[in-house]
Order: structure tokens, then C-alpha cells, then sequence
């Protein structure tokens, strides 16, 4: 038998190669839920919530102290997730549900892409109307399941969209569809590299669940008001779907290979204070650039890759998504050379140097930044500071003992924004003319 010609092994070798490569890429499952106070989860201290499935992924993983989104509503929040642009530069800036991401616009599911994942969004999108300009489809997914326009998603007894095209539910629970077609998803996709970007929707919006919902048993006679029983139940429900997901990718063999987030998109919508108290100590809730409003619980899990019992209290936020799934996939040449984010591969990995941010930048009305330990908020022409490390209340005002990091701050909240885009919304959503 004749031996191959050496151009033709190189080949063969090349394309063995490169398969190679691409089955060690690992499955990313990024769950962020919607409304989640950063205190809901026993693994940050909450007393009435049950959630043993996440607090066992913060004991297998690691645990950020010092996480936060990239705003404290849920449009925008997405836009700095989607884009690695912080809320000062980030394409989708408003929250009216219809404002769309352009056609130019990278997200990080069309940077996977580049490195041969297979995408699927579940959940509520908020960056464009089904069948328009920034629909996820047209971002980079593959399949996206759920909710387009944010106002839809106020409602858990409703029809839903698949690649824009209208499925009705016919009374069934929202986020029990969603949840269903998440798991297909996983099915479907064992044997390639998937990105899964899961943004479910409890407990936001509607305090609605069904009565047969195990979580709702589980909190229907407390002593409560009806949305802290309802808010409870929903978390403690997408606790079970988190114990699912994990028990799922076992069962596939997949699981030593798949990296995995859970966070929620801001500060919680009520505090529930005496009862869930979801906010702590910390000020504020949605829609407030007080630590209430913007920082997050984030639990990650890598198995093998992710020391377990680890807690960080690296201070990271929503843009920083983009650089470091990219770097994980080998394509960081795809990412747009002027976003604000920067990778925490070296953080999670707890290897190589980890960059850090200069400062990280906030605006809902007012502005605010975060430098290290520093945080400064501008309000009435004043900018307030506060050092975080000691200070996590925000009580203390120490512009004027230290004038020199409050001018500091002052030129970032002022060099960290740039006038926005058209900010015209394709459409207010009415429930009605989406028979797409």
C-alpha cells in the first residue's frame, strides 16, 4: 500500500487537530434570573429561602463578594452584558422594552460563534423586538425561546416566541416552557460546544406561580405577605432548575467540561425588609446606583478548572462577560478593541496576573463609579464617597477627607460617558399585532 503524500497527512493531521480543539472547548451555561436581591441565596446569608442546589455550586466554585451588573434595570443591564460596553458607552441605554440593538453591534454569542459554539437563549431578551433589528437571532443565536420585549414579560401566563415566531402556551406557566425547551437545548447540543444564556425571568414583574409548584408549597402558609411568599417560591423553583441543569450534565457526561454562572440582572425590586431582607445592609434596591441596586450575587462552577470553596472579592461587573468567555474560546481577536470590559479568566482560574478596572461606570439619573475600594455617586452637583472596604452602608461621605480621590472620581464620572445613539424604541409593546 502506497503511503499518503505528506501534504495530505499534514491535512489529515490539521483536521484531527482541530476537532480536537474544538471538543475541549467547554460548555458555558450563563443563568442570570431577573430581580434576584444580592442577599436571596444562603450562600449570602439569607434566612428564609431555601436554595441548597446554588449554595452547593458556590461550595464546589467560587463565590464573588464585589459582582455587580452593568445597570440596575434590565434593558441597559443586558445591552453592557450582550456588548462588554459599560452603561457610559453601551448601545442600549434606556429600559422601554423596544430599543434595539443594531445590526453592527457585537454581542458575545456572535464572538463565540467565531469559535465554533452552538448558541441558545432561553428566557427574556430585551434588545429588540421579535422579528426586528436586534431580535437574538439576528445577534448571534441560534435559537432563542421566551420573551423579545421586556413589557411582554410581565406576565408568567402568556404566549411566547421562538425565533420569532409566536408559540402559544395555551395557560401553562411561562417559565415551566422556558425551563423545558432549556433542557432540550442541553440534550440536543451534548456532543458540541454550546453557550447557553439563560436570562429567566422570576421573580420579576408579576408575583404569579401555579399552585401546583412544589417551591409554592413549600411557602404558602408562612406568616407573609403575598409577593415575599411568591418571590420565595420562585427562587427557591429556580434553585431546583439550577439542581436539574447540574444533575442533567452528569447524566451526558458533560459536566467536568461545562463552566457555569448564576447571577441575577440587578438589586432586588422590593426589599422585603423584616422578612427576606434582600438588600442587607446596603442601600437602595432596582433602579438605584447604591450598592443595593447594582451589585449581584455570582456563583461560578468549572469543575477541575474552578478551585472549590473559593470566595473573591474581586470587584467585576457585566461588561467584563464578553473578554472572558472570548479568551475561554481562543477568538479574544474578535472582540471590539474599545469595550470596557476585561477578562477574569485569571480570577476564576486563580492563575496568570488579573487586570484590573481603572474604574467601573454606572448612569440611571445620576452617575456613579467604583475605583478599587472607592465609590463615588454624583448627586446635585456634589460627589459623594465612600470607601466600600469599611463602609458597604454607604452612610459616610468622605469627599471632603480625602478631596484628592473625590476629584478623581469626579473625572470618571465625567470621562465615562458619552452621549447615547438614538435611543427610538421600534415599538411599545401592547400584547397586541405580534402574531409574527
Amino acid at each position: 500500500m502506497k503511503s499518503l503524500p505528506t501534504f495530505f497527512v499534514f491535512v489529515i493531521l490539521l483536521f484531527a487537530f482541530g476537532i480536537q480543539l474544538t471538543a475541549k472547548l467547554p460548555n458555558i451555561i450563563f443563568i442570570m434570573v431577573d430581580d434576584m436581591g444580592y442577599h436571596d441565596l444562603g450562600c449570602y446569608g439569607s434566612k428564609t429561602i431555601s436554595t441548597p442546589n446554588i449554595d452547593r455550586m458556590a461550595k464546589e466554585g467560587i463565590r464573588f463578594t464585589d459582582c455587580y451588573s452593568g445597570d440596575t434595570v434590565c434593558a441597559s443591564a443586558r445591552s453592557t452584558l450582550m456588548t462588554g460596553y459599560h452603561k457610559g458607552h453601551t448601545p442600549v441605554r434606556g429600559n422601554s422594552g423596544g430599543i434595539p440593538l443594531f445590526p453592527e453591534d457585537i454581542t458575545v454569542a456572535e464572538v463565540l460563534k467565531k469559535a465554533g459554539y452552538v448558541n441558545g437563549g432561553f428566557g427574556k431578551w430585551g434588545l429588540g423586538n421579535q422579528g426586528k433589528d436586534g431580535a437574538a437571532e439576528r445577534q448571534g443565536f441560534d435559537l432563542f425561546y421566551g420573551y423579545y420585549n421586556q413589557w411582554h414579560a410581565h406576565t408568567y401566563y402568556t404566549h411566547l416566541f421562538r425565533n420569532s415566531k409566536k408559540v402559544e402556551l395555551n395557560g401553562r406557566y411561562t417559565h415551566h416552557a422556558i425551563f423545558d425547551e432549556t433542557i432540550k437545548f442541553i440534550k440536543k447540543n451534548k456532543n458540541k460546544p454550546f453557550f447557553l444564556y439563560c436570562p429567566w425571568t422570576p421573580p420579576h414583574a408579576a408575583y404569579q406561580i401555579p399552585e401546583d409548584e412544589p417551591a409554592w408549597k413549600m411557602y404558602q402558609d408562612k406568616p407573609w405577605p403575598h409577593d415575599a411568599r411568591v418571590a420565595a417560591a420562585m427562587d427557591t423553583m429556580m434553585d431546583r432548575h439550577v439542581g436539574e441543569i447540574t444533575a442533567l450534565l452528569k447524566k451526558l457526561g458533560i459536566y467536568q467540561n461545562t463552566l457555569m454562572f448564576f447571577t441575577s440582572d440587578n438589586g432586588a425590586a422590593k426589599r422585603f425588609d423584616g422578612i427576606h431582607n434582600s438588600s442587607g445592609v446596603m442601600q437602595g434596591k432596582k433602579r438605584s446606583l447604591n450598592e443595593g441596586g447594582i451589585r449581584v450575587p455570582m456563583v461560578v462552577r468549572w469543575p477541575g478548572k474552578i478551585k472549590a470553596g473559593r470566595v473573591s472579592s474581586h470587584p467585576w461587573y457585566f461588561p467584563d462577560v464578553m473578554p472572558t468567555f472570548a479568551e475561554i474560546g481562543g477568538v479574544s481577536t474578535e472582540v471590539p478593541e474599545d469595550i470596557d470590559g476585561i477578562s477574569i479568566l485569571p480570577t476564576l482560574l486563580d492563575e496568570g496576573e488579573q487586570k484590573l478596572h481603572e474604574y467601573m461606570f454606572w448612569h440611571y439619573g445620576v452617575r456613579a463609579v467604583r475605583s478599587g475600594k472607592w465609590k463615588g455617586i454624583g448627586k446635585g452637583g456634589h460627589l459623594y464617597l465612600y470607601d466600600l472596604s469599611k463602609d458597604i452602608e454607604e452612610k459616610n461621605d468622605l469627599s471632603s477627607k480625602h478631596p484628592e480621590i473625590a476629584a478623581r472620581m469626579k473625572k470618571y464620572i465625567t470621562i465615562g460617558y458619552r452621549e447615547p445613539r438614538s435611543q427610538k424604541d421600534d415599538g411599545k409593546y401592547t400584547g397586541k399585532g405580534d402574531k409574527n
